[in-house]
C-alpha cells in the first residue's frame, strides 16, 4: 500500500474516532433522573501546563446531556449511579481524554482532567459543538474568519453565509434575518449590547463593523425563538465572546485592503490577562473599480482591548475599550453606466463638481465585576459608556445626459450614443450632524442546580441623541428646475412661483429618556436512558419613558431527543419580541420626530430539526427550520443602499414565513464545508393606505390618483392590501467550501457563493403600494488559495526567529470571479416632461487581493 494513504488512513480514522466522541458533547445541564438513581462528578480540567481550560466539554460516552467547564475550568456534572460510565473530556484543539468510573447513589466524585495538545497534521476540523444543540442558537468557527474569501473581512461574513441571513452588499457588514431590517437585529460582545452608526447610507462609506475576529473566541448566533435573556429586537440575535489568553500570542494579517494585529497574553500570577487588536482598513482599491470615478480617500481605524484582573478566587474585573474613527472622502469627477434592454439600450453619462466628507467616531467603555459567592451562583454586574459622534456633509453637482445606444450589431455606429433622451443637472447638499449617548448599569445572574439553570437579569439605560439634520436636493432639466410649475404661454399674467426643491429635509433635536428593562429564565433539563427533554421559559420587560409603553414579552423552547438509530434532536420555540424606538424609527423623511410610537411586534413560531448523519463515512449535520413571524404595530420603511428610512407616521401588519436548511460537514475529508437555503415569504399591509382608479366614458382604467378625478366617468377607491416588504427576497443560497490538495493539504482552496432572488424598489417619493418593482438577482463568487508557508511541517534551526512563528499563510482572493454586475440601488434620473428613468448603482466588479496571515 502507498504509505501517504496508509498514513492518511489512519490519520482519518483517528479523526473519525474523535468526530464521534466530540458529537456526544451536549450543553451545559446535567442529565435527570430520580433523585434515587443520581451522582456527582466535579472536578478541573487544565491544559498540559496546569491552565485552566473553558468551555471544555465533559460528557458520557453514549448518553445524552453533558456540560461544559467555566472560566476556571471547573465543572459539575449529574450522572446515573450504579452504571459503568465512560467520561470523555473534549475540547477543539486539544487530544480527547477518556476517564472510566463508577458511582453509588448520592456520590460526589472528584475528577479533575489535563488535556494535551492535539499533534494531528491534517487541516483543521470545526466540531459540531453539543452544548448549544437544545437551543435555537447555531455555533459558528471564528477560525474560518481567516480563510473565507470576502471584501470586509469581518465576523458578519460568516453570518451572511447561514440560511435565512440576507446581504446583497458585499461592501457592508449589515444583513437581514427572516424579513426584517439591519435595524433588528441584536449584537453583543461579552454580554455588552453593540450599536451601529446612524448617518451611513452606502456601504462604501461604512467602514469596520465592531466585531474584531483576531479577538474572537465564540460565535453564536439565532435567526429567530431566541430566548428571553437576548433583548428587545424583531429579527436575530449575535453572541460574541472574546478570548481569555492563556499564554502570550499574537497575529498580524496584510493585504491589499488594509492591515491587523493583535497581541495576548497572561501575567505570571495568571491573575492579569490582556486581549488587544488594532485594525486599518481603505477600500480605495476596491472602490476603484466603480462606474463612479474620482478621489477616493477612505481611512478606517479602531484599536479594541480586553483586559481581565483576578481580583481574588471568586472575584474578576474586565474591562472592554474600543475606539473608532472610520472617515470617508470622494471628490467624483465622471460616471458612465449602460442599462436598458438590448432593443432600448440607454447610456447615462454624468460629469461632476463637488466634495463629500463624511466621520463616524465610536466609543465605547465597558466594566464588568464578576463575583462567584458559590460553585452554582455568578453574578455580573455590568456598566458600560457609548458615543457615536457623526457627520455627513457634501456639495456635488452632476451635469447628466441620457441617450439611446446604437444595438444593432452591422450598424457602423454600434455601441455609440446615437441620440439624446434627457440632459439636466442636479445639486445634492447635506449639512447632517448627530451625536448618540448611551450609559447603561446592569445586573445579570445565574444559578445552576442539578435539575434546573436559572438566569436573571436587570438593566438601567439613559441614552442622549443630538440630530441636526439639513439636506436637500435640486433638479435642473434642460433648463427647467423639477418640479417644474405650469407653464402660462400668451398669457399677459404670469405668477412668480418659488423655487421648489425635490427634496427638502431639516430639523433640530435632543432627545433624552431612560430605559428599564429585567428578565428572568429557567431550564429544566428532563430525562432518562431512552430520552432527553431540556424546557427553557422565561419572560422579560421593558419600560420607555418617552413612549410611556410597558411591555411584557414570554418565551419559551422545548427540545426532545428520542432514542433512535439516528441521532435527531427537534425543537419548537415561540414567544413575543417586541422592538421599542430607538432613534431612527421615530424620525420622518424630513426630519420631524413622530413621539408617541409603539413598539414593533413580532410573535415567533419556530419549529427544527437537528439531524447528525454519516454520508462518505464522515460525519454530517443537517437542520432545518419552519417558521412564522406574526407582525404588528410596524414603521413601513424603504432601503437605499444601507440607508434605512422609515414612515414615522404609517403603521402597518404583516407577516414572514419560511424554511431555512443547512448541511455541513466533511465534503473533503478533515475539512469542514457548508450549504445554506432559504426559502421565505414576508409582506405588510399598511393602514389606511388607498388610491382611485380612474376610469373613463368607455369603462378602461385611465390612470390613478390619491383623490377622485371629477373629470373622471368613474372613479374606484382601491385598497392595496399587503405587498411586499422591502426585504422580501424569496429564495436565498449561500455556501461555503474548502478543499486543498491531498498530497500536500499546505495548500487550500476557499470558496464563497451567494445567490438571493430579487429584491422589491420603488421610485422615490412614491407609496409604498407603488414600491413592487424587482432588481436583478443577487449573484457572486468569491475563491481563494492559500499556502501554508510556515507550520507544523516545518522547523527551523535554534535562533532563527521564524522559529517562533506558529503560522505563516499566503492566500490570493478572486472576488466576484464571475464579473456579475449586481445592482444594490437606482439613481433616479426625471427629464422635463416628468418621465423618470432608473439607473442601476453596481457593486464592485472582478478584483484579486493578495494576504498574508501569520500566528505566533
Amino acid at each position: 500500500m502507498n504509505p501517504w494513504k496508509a498514513t492518511r488512513k489512519h490519520c482519518y480514522s483517528k479523526l473519525m474516532k474523535h468526530l464521534i466522541l466530540l458529537m456526544l458533547c451536549t450543553v451545559s445541564f446535567g442529565l435527570m433522573a430520580q433523585t434515587g438513581g443520581q451522582a456527582t462528578l466535579k472536578g478541573n480540567v487544565t491544559n498540559e501546563k496546569g491552565k485552566p481550560l473553558e468551555l471544555v466539554n465533559v460528557s458520557i460516552l453514549g448518553l445524552p446531556g453533558g456540560t461544559a467547564t467555566d472560566q476556571r475550568g471547573d465543572y459539575t456534572l449529574r450522572v446515573p449511579a450504579g452504571e459503568n460510565l465512560r467520561i470523555i473530556f473534549s475540547f477543539i484543539g486539544f487530544e480527547s481524554l477518556e476517564k472510566k468510573a463508577r458511582l453509588s447513589p448520592g456520590e460526589i466524585l472528584l475528577m479533575n482532567a489535563a488535556l494535551e495538545p492535539s499533534a494531528e497534521m491534517l487541516p483543521d476540523i470545526t466540531i459540531q459543538d453539543e452544548r448549544i444543540r437544545s437551543t435555537n442558537l447555531q455555533r459558528i468557527d471564528p477560525k474560518s474568519v481567516t480563510v473565507i474569501p470576502t471584501v470586509t473581512g469581518s465576523v458578519e461574513s460568516l453570518i451572511k453565509t447561514l440560511p435565512g441571513v440576507a446581504s446583497n452588499n458585499e461592501l457592508s457588514s449589515q444583513y437581514s434575518v427572516r424579513g426584517g431590517n439591519f435595524d433588528e437585529n441584536l449584537v453583543y460582545v461579552n454580554d455588552i449590547e453593540i450599536y451601529r452608526p446612524f448617518l451611513i447610507r452606502s456601504g462604501q462609506q461604512e467602514g469596520m463593523s465592531f466585531l474584531n475576529s483576531d479577538l474572537t473566541a465564540s460565535i453564536l448566533f439565532s435567526a429567530g425563538g431566541f430566548d428571553a435573556k437576548y433583548g428587545d429586537k424583531m429579527s436575530s440575535a449575535l453572541d460574541i465572546k472574546y478570548k481569555r489568553p492563556q499564554e502570550f500570542g499574537g497575529s498580524v494579517t496584510a493585504s491589499l485592503l488594509g492591515a491587523t494585529a493583535h497581541l495576548e497574553g497572561v501575567d505570571k500570577s495568571n491573575r492579569f490577562s490582556y486581549l488587544a487588536g488594532v485594525r486599518y482598513k481603505s477600500n480605495q482599491y476596491l472602490l476603484k473599480g466603480l462606474e463612479t470615478k474620482g478621489d477616493y480617500q477612505p481611512v478606517f481605524f479602531d484599536v479594541q482591548t480586553l483586559l481581565r484582573y483576578q481580583l481574588s478566587e471568586k472575584l474578576e474585573l474586565s474591562f472592554l475599550g474600543n475606539y473608532a474613527d472610520n472617515k470617508f472622502e470622494l471628490i467624483p469627477t465622471t460616471r458612465e453606466t449602460n442599462f436598458g434592454t438590448i432593443s432600448e439600450a440607454k447610456r447615462l453619462t454624468v460629469y461632476f463638481d463637488g466634495r463629500e466628507t463624511d466621520q463616524y467616531k465610536t466609543y465605547l467603555g465597558a466594566l464588568k465585576l464578576i463575583y462567584n459567592p458559590t460553585k452554582q451562583t455568578q453574578l455580573n454586574f455590568i456598566t458600560s459608556a457609548f458615543n457615536s459622534d457623526e457627520s455627513e456633509t457634501f456639495d456635488i453637482q452632476g451635469q447628466y445626459w441620457i441617450g439611446r445606444v446604437q444595438s444593432g450589431l452591422g450598424q457602423s455606429d454600434f455601441g455609440e450614443v446615437v441620440s439624446t433622451d434627457g440632459v439636466g443637472t442636479f445639486l445634492n447638499h447635506a449639512r447632517n450632524y448627530l451625536n448618540a449617548t448611551v450609559v447603561t448599569a446592569e445586573h445579570r445572574g445565574s444559578w445552576e442546580s442539578a435539575s434546573s439553570y436559572l438566569t436573571w437579569g436587570v438593566k438601567f439605560q439613559h441614552e442622549v441623541i443630538d440630530d441636526e439634520l439639513h439636506e436637500w436636493e435640486l433638479i435642473d432639466s434642460a433648463g427647467f428646475t423639477l418640479p417644474h410649475p405650469p407653464d402660462n404661454i400668451g398669457s399677459s399674467f404670469q405668477p412668480v412661483t418659488p423655487l421648489t426643491m425635490n427634496f427638502f429635509a431639516a430639523s433640530d433635536v435632543r432627545l433624552s429618556s431612560n430605559r428599564y428593562s429585567g428578565y428572568v429564565q429557567n431550564t429544566w433539563n428532563l430525562g432518562d436512558n431512552s430520552r432527553d427533554f431540556a424546557i427553557t421559559a422565561g419572560v422579560r420587560s421593558q419600560y420607555w419613558d418617552y413612549s410611556a409603553e410597558f411591555l411584557v414579552s414570554p418565551r419559551a423552547s422545548l427540545s426532545y431527543h428520542p432514542k433512535s438509530t439516528h441521532d435527531i434532536l427537534f425543537r419548537l420555540a415561540a414567544g413575543y419580541y417586541y422592538q421599542p424606538a430607538f432613534y431612527r424609527e421615530l424620525r420622518n423623511f424630513d426630519g420631524s420626530i413622530v413621539a408617541g410610537q409603539k413598539a414593533q411586534k413580532s410573535i415567533h413560531l419556530v419549529g427544527g430539526a437537528d439531524w447528525n448523519l454519516t454520508i462518505w463515512g464522515r460525519p454530517f449535520k443537517f437542520v432545518t427550520e419552519v417558521y412564522y413571524k406574526f407582525l404588528d404595530d410596524l414603521i413601513p420603511y424603504e432601503v437605499d443602499n444601507v440607508r434605512i428610512r422609515y414612515y414615522a407616521n404609517e403603521r402597518a401588519r404583516g407577516y414572514a414565513t419560511g424554511i431555512d436548511m443547512k448541511i455541513n460537514g466533511e465534503f473533503v475529508p478533515g475539512i469542514e464545508s457548508w450549504a445554506s437555503l432559504s426559502v421565505m415569504k414576508t409582506q405588510e399591509d399598511i393602514h389606511g393606505d388607498f388610491y382611485y382608479q380612474y376610469f373613463n366614458a368607455e369603462g378602461e382604467p385611465s390612470g390613478s390618483g390619491s383623490a377622485p378625478n371629477p373629470e373622471m366617468a368613474a372613479n374606484e377607491k382601491v385598497e392595496p392590501g399587503y405587498i411586499p416588504r422591502p426585504t422580501d427576497q424569496r429564495v436565498r443560497f449561500s455556501m461555503f467550501f474548502q478543499d486543498y490538495l491531498p498530497m500536500n493539504p499546505t495548500y487550500k482552496m476557499h470558496l464563497a457563493l451567494y445567490f438571493g432572488s430579487s429584491l422589491p424598489f420603488g421610485p422615490p417619493k412614491s407609496q409604498r403600494y407603488q414600491q413592487t418593482f424587482r432588481m436583478p438577482p443577487y449573484r457572486r463568487v468569491d475563491i481563494g488559495f492559500s499556502k501554508q508557508l510556515i507550520g507544523d511541517h516545518t522547523s527551523f534551526k535554534e535562533g532563527n526567529p521564524l522559529g517562533h512563528l506558529k503560522s505563516m499563510w499566503l492566500s490570493l482572493e478572486i472576488f466576484n470571479i464571475l464579473q456579475v454586475n449586481n445592482t444594490i440601488s437606482y439613481l433616479w434620473i426625471t427629464d422635463v416632461s416628468g418621465l423618470k428613468y432608473a439607473v442601476p448603482n453596481f457593486l464592485t466588479p472582478r478584483q484579486v487581493n493578495l494576504k498574508l496571515v501569520v500566528q505566533f
